[in-house]
């Protein structure tokens, strides 16, 4: 880090960071991230002018006030109100009868009705009733939501027909929802979020983050559920050919802040929107490993965070090129990596020994926040 100038001119993000297991004895020292279960003492600014990240510099909160008094007008209340969004506590989302705490790290379950997803492709296309009695197990092992997809986004994969599509999740759908489990459907169409909505879906989980389909933010602006909205370069068929980012953490936070902006002018309340960097959508493993290192930036959105890395390319590239079926390492490494950055959804294909790994990183966190008498 550097104490480079700030031009008057510069756009200034904040990353929370040294954080501690617990808040006790640091009186006035430590802030509460998104009201959960961090506590964190000061931020790295990351300072972009011009285009380009030109520095940083670590401010404790110890220091912030100052820092803040050293700002232009317009750099201080635009600081303000990222500031206050870090700490603010994310509401809980409603799924239907049910309302889900964010104040801890949740699980969500990928099921994939498609024939060539990346990990377990055809696994359940041809049984629905058994593909739902497969996720409601789940349920029962610690996963709070399915999330089920009818067409697949790997590297490379081809666009699936609307009716297809709908006839691949809707009976599951149907099915799980009937056992009052929640259920996010993971789609591009808006023919699909409005049958699968019917059918009982209580959230929406687009890829493309309402770029795809046109009639996707009107149809969710009248709908009362809670949205995903993922970053991508490209679409699946081309969007790991050659991916470029100057600043891959900083254009990712500017592309998802503009989604946002989009949703909320359709009228989606930010209240409902839920983010995800997207993880080897139209990345390369540096770009990857540079949103995973900068995770705790995305609480400056002020809506909770998605981590989506189970079994991805990224932990083949790491360890020898391991097999999809050979990741479950890396996919719990992964997934208490975002715990630790504070991310309120991780989305995975092996639940019950996630759900161990993060009860596990709880126990912990629980003991350091205990009073000793």
């Amino acid at each position: 880090m550097t104490n480079h100038p700030i031009s008057r001119y510069a756009r200034l993000y904040f990353q929370p960071g040294g954080f501690l297991a617990s808040p006790f004895g640091y009186d006035g020292q430590v802030a509460r991230l998104a009201g959960g279960l961090h506590w964190f003492t000061g931020y790295e600014v990351l300072i972009v002018d011009g285009g380009r990240r030109t520095g940083s510099r670590w401010v404790p909160l110890t220091g912030l006030e100052a820092f803040l008094a050293s700002l232009t007008e317009e750099q201080a209340q635009a600081a303000h109100e990222t500031l206050a969004r870090i700490v603010a506590p994310r509401p809980p989302l409603a799924l239907g009868d049910r309302r889900l705490m964010l104040d801890q790290p949740q699980v969500m379950l990928i099921l994939n009705m498609t024939p060539d997803s990346f990990s377990d492709g055809g696994r359940h296309l041809r049984d629905p009733q058994a593909a739902a009695a497969s996720a409601a197990a789940m349920i029962a092992a610690g996963a709070m939501i399915v999330d089920v997809g009818g067409e697949s986004t790997r590297p490379g994969a081809e666009t699936v027909a609307l009716r297809e599509e709908i006839a691949r999740v809707e009976p599951v759908v149907r099915a799980l929802a009937g056992q009052g489990i929640p259920v996010s459907i993971d789609t591009r169409k808006a023919g699909v979020m409005e049958a699968a909505l019917d059918a009982g879906a209580a959230i929406v989980n687009d890829v493309s983050a309402l770029c795809h389909d046109p009639a996707s933010a009107a149809l969710l602006a009248d709908r009362d559920c809670p949205v995903i909205l993922m970053h991508h370069q490209g679409d699946p068929a081309t969007m790991q050919q050659s991916p470029h980012y100057e600043d891959a953490l900083i254009e990712v936070y500017d592309w998802l802040a503009e989604r946002i902006a989009f949703a909320e002018a359709a009228g989606i309340a930010r209240s409902r929107i839920i983010v995800d960097p997207g993880i080897g959508f139209g990345k390369t493993l540096r770009h990857n490993l540079q949103l995973l290192n900068g995770l705790a930036l995305f609480h400056g959105l002020g809506c909770p965070i998605l981590l989506g890395a189970s079994r991805k390319r990224i932990i083949g590239a790491l360890s020898n090129e391991a097999p999809t079926d050979e990741r479950l390492g890396g996919s719990i490494a992964l997934a208490l990596h975002g715990a630790q950055a504070g991310v309120q959804l991780l989305r995975v294909h092996d639940v019950p020994e996630t759900v161990q790994a993060v009860r596990i990183w709880r126990g912990l966190r629980d003991e350091a926040l205990t009073p000793r008498l």
